[in-house]
């Protein structure tokens, strides 16, 4: 048996404090580490957020991309949750639109730790987000597109992107692109009458103070013209004298009530002659009306102010002056050596009667004018000639009948028509007539209809700013229409839906449902089954969630091609299966 010195006890009791020491120490070190991981977790490396892609909300406002007047606007945001930013993290997003045939990426938007130092958004530990409008250009094929966030953390020159990108927006909406903008049009009116009035008359002059109708009054040359007028309107097929009117003046000197007295019956004489003498070729039966007019200054007047008389301004002047007729008499009277004159040369012609026949012409009916324009052109007038063009549905035809108008005419009127028509006849409606802009060029009166024909030209070649100028000088319905096209271009619904509140067109229910008054669109086109109206019928079915109506009017639209292909890539039926 070994015995164990005091000596070596000694040194085994400080061997044991010396490992307990040591251990304790150990244990510290670790205790310490784990305590520091606890509480700084995010001291990590910033890349891990990248992998963490899950907890940030990102999300745009619309949902549903909407091109107005050829831009894209949206607006992004992201949420970012607490002890998910890195103090010393730096985040690049970068918004792609996506679509089809391309992508468009917008600028970089920069977001950093709270440790940065960069002037970046600063998002902090605590969590925090970020928001930014956006617009985009607008091109074909973003009708099919979606809005997506990329994010990518910088780190040590490294780009580590996020698992996935954020896609937070689909698109792209483009109804108002569907408007009709080839242009409302407008003939410039005729002036053709189917029934003119015409007037055809005499007279006779009594001596002073008389009302016997002299025999040599009634062989003058000028009553006798008026016979033989009256004998040719009898024969003719296309005159009928609708009635004769007698009427009988005297001149206005001497007193009133005797000038009454002696005008109706001058009336009464001239009656009783013109039934006797003047109408005895003609025989026309017609009423004849019987009026006197006591003094006739208006014919006095007239006289003055066609003759040479001295002073006559102011005598004139002096009828302006005052419409008393004793008053006018005494000043005029007062002039005594002007007064002589006006006895002599101008009051006999005012002791007189007229007789006035009233006719009515027929003119050619429209079976007629059409025969004209093919047999017989030049036998038509201006207004025939207009009004002839308006009967002819052939636009071919129509444009010849405006070119004889201009030739024999130099009609600007017919100038403006052959425009439309020109335009009319163009096979595809986006496409301008160089004969339209060419005629146009040679107008000399510059009207509503000119202005509102060449803004539709400005409009198809798609100068919409000097279409809206034309436009603008023109009070046309028309035009008002015209400025509603380019009103919806511009991103402008509002307006263009009051300019439209009137009208009962395809471009009128559209501005009604780009202001969101579907009722209102579907009262327009509620008797209407073309394709264009079945189309915009399925879009108001389609926002009001109505799928099976949706359905079965787009069954009808895609019976046209384009709508058909159009419906390929429209957005507005998205929920439409």
């Amino acid at each position: 048996m070994k015995f164990i010195s005091i000596r070596d006890i000694k040194l085994i009791e400080n061997n044991k404090l010396f490992n307990t020491q040591k251990m304790k120490k150990i244990f510290q070190k670790l205790l310490f580490i784990a305590m520091i991981g606890l509480i700084v977790p995010s001291c990590g490396n910033p890349a891990k957020m990248a992998n963490e892609a899950d907890q940030v909300q990102a999300k745009a406002e619309p949902q549903i991309l909407e091109v107005v007047a050829n831009k894209i606007n949206v607006k992004i945001s992201a949420t970012f949750p607490e002890k998910f930013f890195h103090p010393k993290g730096v985040v690049e997003v970068l918004p792609v639109l996506v679509y089809n045939g391309g992508e468009v990426a917008a600028d970089a938007i920069m977001l950093q730790g709270e440790n940065v130092t960069k002037n970046y958004i600063t998002i902090p530990e605590t969590g925090g987000l970020f928001s930014r409008d956006l617009t985009f250009d607008y091109v074909k094929g973003m009708e099919k597109s979606h809005l997506e966030l990329r994010m990518t953390v910088l780190y040590k020159d490294k780009k580590i992107p996020f698992a996935v990108p954020f896609k937070v927006a689909e698109g792209a909406n483009i109804t108002y692109k569907i408007v009709k903008n080839h242009g409302a049009l407008a003939y410039a009116p005729d002036a053709y009458q189917a029934k003119i009035a015409e007037q055809n008359e005499t007279q006779i002059l009594y001596l002073i103070n008389s009302a016997t109708v002299r025999p040599s009054q009634l062989r003058t040359e000028d009553v006798k013209a008026f016979e033989e007028f009256l004998a040719t309107v009898k024969a003719d097929q296309r005159r009928v004298v609708k009635n004769t009117e007698i009427v009988a003046y005297a001149s206005p000197d001497g007193k009133c009530d005797f000038n009454e007295k002696l005008s109706t019956r001058r009336a009464g004489s001239a009656s009783k002659a013109f039934d006797k003498k003047i109408n005895r070729k003609a025989k026309i039966e017609t009423k004849v009306m019987e009026k006197s007019i006591s003094e006739d200054w208006d014919g006095f007047k007239e006289l003055v102010a066609n003759s040479n008389i001295e002073d006559k301004d102011l005598i004139l002047r002096v009828l302006d002056m005052y419409s008393d007729p004793v008053v006018r008499e005494r000043e005029i009277k007062n002039m005594s050596s002007v007064y002589t004159t006006l006895t002599k040369d101008i009051l006999p012609q005012l002791r007189r009667a007229r007789f006035i026949a009233n006719i009515e012409y027929t003119n050619f009916s429209d079976e007629e004018l059409v025969a004209s324009v093919n047999d017989n052109i030049e036998i038509l007038d201006e207004e025939a000639l207009l009004h002839a063009a308006t009967l002819i549905k052939d636009l071919n035809k129509k444009m010849e009948v405006y070119k004889k108008g201009i030739e024999k005419f130099n009609s600007d009127r017919a100038k403006v028509n052959c425009a439309v028509a020109s335009l009319i006849n163009t096979k595809e409606e986006s496409l301008v007539s160089a004969n339209a802009e060419k005629v146009l060029s040679t107008v000399s009166n510059k009207d509503a209809y000119y202005y509102n024909t060449l803004g539709v030209i400005e409009l198809r070649k798609g100068n919409n700013s000097q279409a809206a100028k034309l436009f603008a000088k023109s009070e046309l319905a028309q035009s008002k229409e015209n400025i509603a096209v380019i009103d919806i271009l511009n991103g402008k619904y509002e307006e263009a839906n009051s300019l439209l509140a009137n009208v009962k067109n395809f471009n009128a229910a559209l501005s009604f449902i780009l202001v969101n008054k579907l009722d209102e669109a579907c009262n327009i086109i509620k008797n209407k089954n073309c394709p264009c109206s079945s189309y915009l019928r399925a879009i108001i079915a389609a926002r009001k969630g109505k799928v099976e109506e949706s359905k079965a009017a787009l069954k009808i639209a895609k019976t046209d091609a384009k709508w058909a292909e159009y419906n390929k890539t429209d957005i507005e039926f998205a929920k439409v299966k």
